[in-house]
């Protein structure tokens, strides 16, 4: 069963104010202090379990590449590649070829 995450919303709801989520920091402000009703605040409880973490959406694990040399410890099976962006196209394009032999998804081609 997937946890539903509340949308966290600025303090005051105010219609004016656009944007993203700023923690409160006044001294009497009741959402600082999370009283009940108040809304909710970011906090540590929110974050995803440690095995979930850095996982591609496809359900393999990213690997950052930056030559051919790397491609040689990665399992296809359960990682993919994405190629460093300081990477020219003459070595990308190695990368790619290399990448195609040994079946390994690119997330980046």
């Amino acid at each position: 069963m997937k946890r539903k995450i509340p949308k966290f919303q600025r303090h005051p709801k105010l219609k004016r104010v656009e944007g993203g989520w700023r923690k409160p920091r006044g001294l009497d402000n009741k959402m600082r202090k999370k009283l009940k009703g108040k809304g909710k605040m970011p906090s540590i409880g929110y974050g995803s379990p440690n095995d979930k973490k850095f996982i591609h959406p496809s359900g393999l694990i990213e690997v950052l590449v930056e030559n051919v040399k790397n491609l040689e410890n990665i399992n296809p099976k359960k990682e993919c590649i994405r190629i460093r962006k300081s990477v020219g196209k003459k070595k990308r394009e190695e990368i790619i070829k290399k990448a195609k032999e040994i079946g390994i998804k690119i997330l980046n081609p």
